[in-house]
């Protein structure tokens, strides 16, 4: 145990058992690309709402303001403490427990939120190839979700490895669509019809919608204990994500503004409908497949984080204690995961314009806390051992870590000085973001380790 702010040697972080089963880096790749991303899946809404040239200009200007500081704060962090609980041990370390615990308890619910998208989009792109499974749709949705559970009770290394294959099921898919795009169809782009320049609402709503398909680097540290060569495997596997998303991004908008589609038909029926118009039935199919792929991987990858949390608050004494049991075979936290799983399956019918708004602002939360460990860290021990070093005085630090929150505060000003109808989503997240605060102070600070 160490006094809040100071941070030993990272060797001395790492446990005197080490995992047996660690991801490389191809896995933890695929991990953060779905983590993260899934694929173009999520974006199809964005050209109806600020129109094509907004949409490139936000798909290529947020990862400099919102992704790149959050990958270059998890890499620096990371390599300074590859603790179990990643960011919640940055900030109890940098802020001390309280802000430690609104880290993790915002960042829980963030996840329990995020989670209950996923089976939801997996029925609308079954319902591409099956439109009688609609009528299942809650069966499936707990189906998907419970099956993901069991593959994330059996460890790590096979979660790691179904990423990677789900990972190929999502790309090989838009990989064709882009070439049935850009070389079958052999003339130029219709101008779309009825796409006003956006107003601020309907740009906060874009920025929404890019913000949360580009958030979620830091959802990788919670595991961090569980990849070999932690430093090393992160900084590769956020570079080969970061232009693998942002490429998939770009073309998959390119490609819908060519093939002249309605933006109210691809908003309403995705990217499975695009794959109809440029290739017809086997296209369209193969699309609605790979959507299936990106939800169910998205599922897996971000239950790794949301069932690593709860164990190292247990062990912190901040959750119930059973929460801390480890498969003794698997290692994996199976009462976490079986408890978060749960959680999920009561929550999946949620709208998803409101989740996300929901989703951002809990994440951005969160991701502040963070930044703020960052610069705090930097200024208490400049000299603590880094494997990576942002290069940046702290000036620099604080510029950098205001790009991902003005990204933030702009979106949620444009829903409430427009009176916009997600005005609900917003004071929701408000509300969430003021449990952590009561839940603290109802009780669990008695509980809490008195030194980070």
């Amino acid at each position: 145990m160490t006094r809040t702010g100071v941070v030993p040697p990272a060797s001395s972080l790492l446990p005197a058992h080490r995992f047996r089963n660690l991801l490389g880096p191809v896995q933890l790749t695929a991990v953060v690309f779905f983590m993260v991303s899934g694929g173009p899946y999520g974006i199809e809404p964005l050209i109806r709402q600020v129109g094509p040239s907004v949409s490139f200009l936000l798909i290529l200007l947020i990862p400099i303001v919102w992704s790149i500081p959050a990958q270059l704060m998890v890499l620096e962090l990371n390599g300074m403490m590859p603790r179990y609980g990643g960011y919640y041990q940055w900030v109890k370390t940098a802020l001390g427990p309280s802000w430690g615990f609104f880290e993790g308890w915002w960042s829980w619910l963030f996840g329990f939120v995020d989670l209950a998208i996923y089976p939801v989009l997996f029925v609308e792109y079954l319902s591409f190839l099956v439109p009688e499974i609609a009528g299942q749709r809650q069966l499936v949705c707990l189906a998907v979700v419970w099956l993901s559970a069991a593959v994330n009770l059996l460890g790590i290394l096979p979660t790691g490895r179904s990423s990677v294959a789900l990972g190929v099921a999502v790309v090989v898919p838009f990989l064709v669509l882009f070439g049935h795009g850009w070389i079958a169809v052999g003339h130029p782009a219709p101008v779309l019809p009825g796409l006003p320049d956006p107003g601020f609402a309907a740009l906060g709503m874009g920025l929404f919608t890019v913000m949360w398909n580009y958030l979620g680097w830091d959802n990788t540290s919670p595991f961090a204990e569980e990849v070999r060569q932690p430093a090393r495997s992160y900084l590769v596997s956020f570079l080969w994500a970061l232009v693998v998303i942002a490429g998939m991004y770009l073309l998959a908008i390119l490609t819908a503004v060519r093939s002249g589609i309605s933006p109210a038909t691809l908003e309403s029926e995705g990217f499975p409908a695009l794959g109809l118009l440029l290739g017809g039935p086997w296209l369209g199919s193969a699309i609605a497949v790979g959507g299936m792929a990106s939800a169910t991987g998205i599922f897996l990858s971000s239950l790794l984080y949301v069932s690593r949390l709860p164990k190292v608050m247990a062990d912190d004494r901040l959750l119930p204690r059973s929460l801390r049991r480890l498969h003794q075979r698997t290692e994996a936290p199976q009462t976490s995961i079986l408890f978060c799983t749960a959680c999920v399956s009561v929550m999946v019918f949620w709208d998803f314009s409101d989740l996300l708004i929901i989703d951002v602002t809990l994440y951005s939360a969160a991701l502040a806390l963070e930044f703020v460990s960052l610069i705090v860290l930097r200024i208490r021990q400049p000299d603590a051992g880094r494997p990576f070093r942002i290069p940046l005085g702290t000036t620099g630090l604080f510029v950098l870590s205001a790009g991902p929150m003005l990204c933030c505060l702009a979106a949620l000003a444009s829903l409430f000085w427009t009176g916009s109808t997600h005005n609900g989503a917003s004071w929701f997240a408000a509300c969430a973001l003021l449990s952590g605060p009561i839940m603290w102070m109802a009780g669990l600070r008695r509980k809490a380790p008195s030194a980070a």
